[in-house]
């Protein structure tokens, strides 16, 4: 069973992972404009083979990150996060006399 504080590790990894693979998602749009761009005007220049790279580079930190993302959900507890306060039982109240 996980802890507390791992749970909170994971959904903090988790929401940090979502906003980097948003990073990684639009440099890989960015630079597969640039290639195509970089390609229809320069095809086989040295710019167009550097933006290749980036885009390779991107892309595959884009698949790690995904990768990860989904390895994490698998091995979360299915816990809710946030737990209610706890429901003391009331005793019976006697009224004084």
């Amino acid at each position: 069973m996980a802890s507390k504080t791992d749970r909170v590790m994971s959904l903090r990894a988790v929401r940090q992972l979502h906003r980097v693979r948003a990073f990684y998602l639009g440099g890989v749009v960015l630079w597969a404009v640039l290639t195509g761009w970089t390609g229809w005007q320069l095809p086989g220049s040295r710019q167009m083979w550097v933006s290749a790279l980036l885009l390779a580079v991107f892309s595959s930190l884009l698949l790690m990150s995904s990768l990860w993302l989904q390895r994490l959900r698998a091995a979360g507890s299915p816990a809710p996060a946030h737990h209610a306060s706890p429901r003391k039982t009331v005793g019976t109240r006697r009224a004084h006399a």
